[in-house]
């Protein structure tokens, strides 16, 4: 028991250590957002999904729910109602993931595609230089994922084109 009580101890004082070294390196809101990171996971059924991995071999996930599409396949009011993250990076990537996600809920399809990395770090107060390339995956994740929601969009409104003009000309 004494063992298992220095352990604990033992690692208690190394996780002071570590929080004390990042806030050297971080800024109070990164390290909000990295370790109480908002939407965390997957979405059942999303409307659009991206993957991609950075050049620092992070991985970067998006999930979007869109809702509201327009007339014949149009943009317009189309609202992201909800969007969620999955990295397997560090904790710039996973702050970065926390806010773009935050930034692009409720936002337009069009307007959530005209996010910045420089926005993102705007929010987080900046990152070391070694990290502002989270900043770029995470908004590039989102664009791909905006761009796999028009794809499917597209699809579908095709297939109700032809289905129309198909009953027109039976009828």
């Amino acid at each position: 028991m004494a063992d298992k009580n220095k352990l604990d101890e033992l690692i208690k004082e190394m996780e002071g250590a570590v929080l004390e070294e990042a806030k050297e390196i971080y800024t109070e809101r990164t390290l909000e957002e990295a370790y109480n990171p908002k939407n965390v996971g997957e979405l059942e059924n999303p409307s659009g999904t991206a993957r991609i991995t950075g050049p620092c071999g992070d991985t970067f996930q998006i999930h979007l729910k869109v809702e509201g599409e327009g007339e014949a396949g149009e943009a317009k009011g189309e609202k992201i109602l909800d969007c969620k993250f999955l990295t397997d990076g560090c904790g710039a990537s996973i702050a970065c993931g926390s806010v773009v996600t935050e930034l692009a809920k409720g936002k337009t399809v069009a307007e959530a595609s005209r996010l910045t990395a420089e926005e993102i770090l705007a929010v987080l107060g900046g990152l070391p230089e070694e990290h502002l390339h989270c900043s770029t995956l995470a908004t590039e994740t989102l664009k791909a994922a905006i761009q796999d929601y028009r794809n499917q969009t597209r699809i579908h409104t095709r297939a109700r084109t032809r289905a129309l003009r198909s009953q027109s000309m039976s009828g």
